[in-house]
């Protein structure tokens, strides 16, 4: 080699905070207590003085130092080859390319007279990647979007690009002061665990927001409009107060827009700058804006190039008029509102472009809606994706259009309105409107998301109305995947007890005619209570089911028909209502002993129903209104028409209010004559009640005629009726009415996402009604336990077996003596206290409670809470402020 001596070339890496620089690094990439690699001392022989270096050719090349990574492998990464000339620049240009591979640790390459040994350290494998100090954030937010992993190859740069990463990731929960040290733990086998040590600091809040060049709003109606609020008391359980980019850009969004509405067309925000504080803990935001003059709407015109729209008609439509404030939403919603009109007519792709003229002089701002002519749209095909269990046909079947149909735009948002009232797939779905083969070609392309529409559940709970419950139901409401209804349910509590299976085809042979049917066993307990005691007064166990068929009139109008037949066999308890075989009208009440008794109801009614709701499970906007009438008396013993009436509205208020106001009433007009002269012709079981859970601040059945039975402090002389609070309610019982009216206002008040996911839903409620409208029963007075004989008021004693009944005589004292009192009866005979029976209730009038509740559908069932207050009551009436129900009611 001419005498040239051997040279030594070398290349190293070293994990060092110098070449970690920018990663927010505050340590060496190194644990404290392992010490960093040794490298050798460069030795680089100085070139010979007498010559300068020449081109020399490649004679071998060997690998040494390599552990896992084949020689081959190595000498492909470089552009060395055996027999090739290199010089000084050559070897440098290896060395970089080894560096680019970020394999090694240490390399350099010898070079021996053309024989060119490459040492490499290589870099180690990752045993272990470790995060700690994450509280805030947990691993499985932060492994997904890091690099680093197990069994991986060490390098430097996925170490900057993960500790960014991390940064990145708090600095999106609002925690800028967040920092991310690496550090390295030597193991055997060149291998090493990596661990994030992560000081996440304090959520960034915003300490102030500032604003410059306001001069017709104040700071606080700015404020106002934005999302983002300053930290204080009244926003201390706000989300809102944590800094966040997205929101800045948003805010200035809602400064233009808010500016833009209130006729400030030149509007615009110079700047906006978030400053973070010293201490990386709070941001003051300030914003430069330039409001500009107020203008007013000028000339506003339309014009069309359709057939179909004409200028002067639509522009008698237009909301805005010459001399209003100008508005820029309103002119934002009379495009849509033109678009919408346009698709009436089959316009899909209407191009409806506003052209504003402004007029600094007068400051005035003139629109012309162009309409642009388009092609007359129509149906080339619908497509329906994403469904993976529902057939094609239950979807196709809900669609207002047709392929081939002329597009209409009020078809497309109907059959959005009935697929969302379906149930089966994710909420809100839209249509997607594309254009076909040709411009007067549309496609319509739904997207579906299903959900879970079987219901299996198994669940025990708590109901202040039905004390421990046990329920079991399984519900199929797509069965088949053919939009079939299939249900199976028993309910199981302290006090009803039911049974229940039923099915629903809702389009009986692929035509719009749905049919279903039911069979059932119901128990149900009627109550009263005795201070807070509750005691069953009459039981009802109905056996029977039902049949039913509806058909569309048009679009929004149906009308359903049924028939069902029960039986029903109502009773008291013998042991504490009867004396002999006979009811005991003083113990029981002749109400009670009048409903006693078995009887079948063979009933066939229909339902006239109106519903445009739009989505008929959730509704935020539409009304609904229906008319039913039953008709008892086809065969059987009881004989009756039963009329309802009931609407509702819904109103969509913005930002996810929504206020809905419904209102229902009912009458019963009987046939025939009543069990006995005494009592009303319609029976207590067939009548309408009101209270818990149809209007809430009362108890259940806790409104309308009743029959409250007072004690007597006992005097034969002078007896006094006890109607003081804690003896009162002794014994209640409701008689319901033939005629009841309720109406509710309820707003649902929305939440965060977090709350909404829960399933919770709030709203404020005012709920008015009346049951009323009985034959006034005959009730017992103090007059039946006066003795004919001496005018005295006494205790009254029965037999048990034979029903005899006798007054009680004088009771004696220890020596014998008369006291006056007569409470002393024979030998099997029980007295019965003297008391009064009263009538309550029979009244229009209304009653009013308001109140807040809560809606949750939890894990083990439909939850709902209520807290209200009756504001208006009638005397008699039974109150109750709070009240809760868990589970599924039948």
């Amino acid at each position: 080699m001419n005498g040239v001596a051997s040279h030594k070339i070398l290349g190293r890496t070293q994990l060092s905070v110098a070449l970690l620089a920018g990663t927010m690094l505050s340590a060496p990439l190194m644990a404290q207590d392992v010490a960093p690699p040794t490298v050798p001392a460069p030795t680089v022989p100085a070139p010979a003085p007498e010559a300068a270096p020449t081109a020399t050719t490649i004679q071998s090349i060997t690998v040494t130092g390599n552990q896992r990574l084949e020689a081959q492998t190595i000498l492909s990464y470089l552009r060395l080859r055996v027999g090739q000339t290199y010089d000084r620049a050559t070897l440098d240009q290896a060395l970089k390319d080894l560096a680019a591979t970020e394999l090694f640790k240490d390399f350099q390459i010898t070079d021996n007279n053309g024989a060119l040994q490459i040492q490499v350290t290589e870099n180690p494998v990752i045993n272990r990647v470790i995060l700690e100090g994450n509280k805030r954030l947990k691993e499985d937010k932060i492994r997904p979007e890091i690099k680093l992993a197990p069994r991986q190859i060490f390098t430097r740069s996925k170490v900057r690009a993960d500790v960014a990463r991390i940064i990145e990731l708090y600095k999106r929960q609002g925690r800028f002061a967040a920092t991310v040290e690496p550090k390295m733990v030597s193991l055997d086998q060149n291998r090493v665990d990596v661990v994030f040590e992560i000081n996440e600091g304090p959520k960034s809040k915003v300490r102030q927001i500032n604003i410059i060049g306001n001069e017709k709003f104040s700071d606080g109606d700015l404020k106002d409009e934005m999302a983002t609020k300053e930290t204080g008391l009244l926003t201390i359980l706000s989300s809102n107060t944590s800094y966040d980019p997205d929101r800045l850009a948003y805010d200035q969004q809602k400064l233009r827009l808010f500016y833009l509405t209130n006729g400030y067309a030149d509007f615009r925000v110079i700047s906006a700058v978030a400053e973070l504080t010293s201490n990386k803990q709070d941001f003051i935001i300030t914003y430069v804006v330039e409001e500009g003059e107020r203008y007013k709407f000028g000339n506003v015109d339309v014009k069309s190039e359709l057939r179909d729209f004409q200028p002067e008609m639509l522009k008698r439509l237009l909301p805005m008029k010459s001399g209003d404030w100008y508005d820029a939403k309103l002119v934002e919603d009379t495009v849509e509102s033109l678009s919408e009109t346009a698709g009436l007519f089959g316009y899909a792709f209407a191009d409806i472009n506003p052209e504003f003229r402004r007029n600094p002089d007068d400051r005035t701002m003139d629109i012309t809606f162009n309409v642009a002519e388009s092609p007359r749209t129509y149906v080339e095909r619908i497509d329906v994706n994403g469904n993976t269990l529902t057939h094609d046909k239950v979807v196709r079947r809900e669609f207002r259009l047709n392929e081939g149909d002329a597009f209409n735009s009020f078809g497309v948002k109907r059959t959005e309105n009935r697929i969302n009232s379906l149930g089966y797939f994710q909420e809100n779905l839209e249509i997607e409107r594309k254009e076909g083969s040709t411009p007067d070609r549309i496609i319509l392309e739904t997207n579906v998301e299903e959900k879970p529409t079987g219901e299996l559940s198994l669940s025990a709970g708590f109901s202040s109305i039905e004390n421990f419950l046990l329920q079991a139901s399984i519900r199929q409401r797509n069965f088949r995947g053919l939009g079939q209804q299939l249900q199976a349910s028993v309910n199981y509590s302290s006090y009803s007890k039911s049974i229940e299976l039923g099915f629903t085809e809702p389009y009986l042979f692929d035509r719009n005619i749905s049919v279903g049917g039911s069979v059932y066993r119901r128990d149900l307990n009627s109550f009263n209570f005795i201070d807070n005691d509750r005691r069953t007064t009459f039981e009802q166990v109905t056996t029977g089911f039902q049949i039913n068929a509806g058909v569309p009139l048009t679009e929004f109008l149906s009308f359903f028909g049924r028939y069902s037949l029960n039986y029903d066999d109502v009773t008291l308890d013998r042991s504490i209502y009867f004396f002999g075989d006979q009811c005991d009208p003083l113990v029981a009440g002749r109400y009670l002993c009048d409903a006693i008794g078995k009887r079948t109801t063979s009933l066939v009614g229909f339902t006239l129903a109106y519903d445009d709701r739009d989505n008929r499970i959730r509704p935020t906007r539409g009304q609904s209104a229906s008319i039913s009438q039953d008709f008892a008396g086809l065969g059987g013993s009881v004989k009756y028409v039963r009329t309802r009436l009931a609407g509702s509205k819904h109103f969509n208020l913005g930002s996810r209010f929504i206020l809905n106001l419904s209102a229902e009433g009912g009458y019963i007009h009987p046939f025939g004559s009543a069990p006995t002269p005494t009592s009303d012709k319609v029976r207590l079981t067939d009548r309408f009640f009101l209270g818990e859970p149809q209007m809430r601040g009362f108890d259940i059945r806790g409104v309308g005629p009743r029959v409250i039975r007072f004690a007597a402090i006992y005097d034969p002389l002078n007896p006094v009726i006890d109607t003081s609070n804690d003896n009162r309610g002794q014994i209640d019982d409701a008689l319901g009415g033939r005629a009841y009216y309720q109406g509710r206002v309820e707003l649902d008040i929305p939440l965060g996402t977090g709350a909404k996911e829960l399933g919770l839903r709030p709203s404020i409620f005012l709920d008015v009604g009346s049951v009323f409208s009985v034959k006034r029963p005959t009730l017992t007075t103090l007059a039946d336990f006066r003795d004919p004989a001496d005018g005295l008021t006494k205790f009254l004693c029965r037999n048990a077996t034979t029903g005899v009944t006798q007054f009680a005589t004088n009771t004696p004292d220890a020596s014998g003596a008369p006291t006056g009192q007569f409470t002393t009866c024979a030998a099997g005979f029980s007295a019965l206290a003297p008391f009064e029976e009263r009538f309550f209730g029979d009244t229009w009038m209304p009653r009013v409670a308001i109140g807040a509740g809560v809606n949750w559908n939890s894990p083990f069932g439909p939850f709902r809470i209520d807290f209200a207050y009756a504001l208006r009551k009638e005397e008699g009436d039974d109150t109750k402020r709070f009240s809760f129900n868990v589970g599924t009611q039948f």
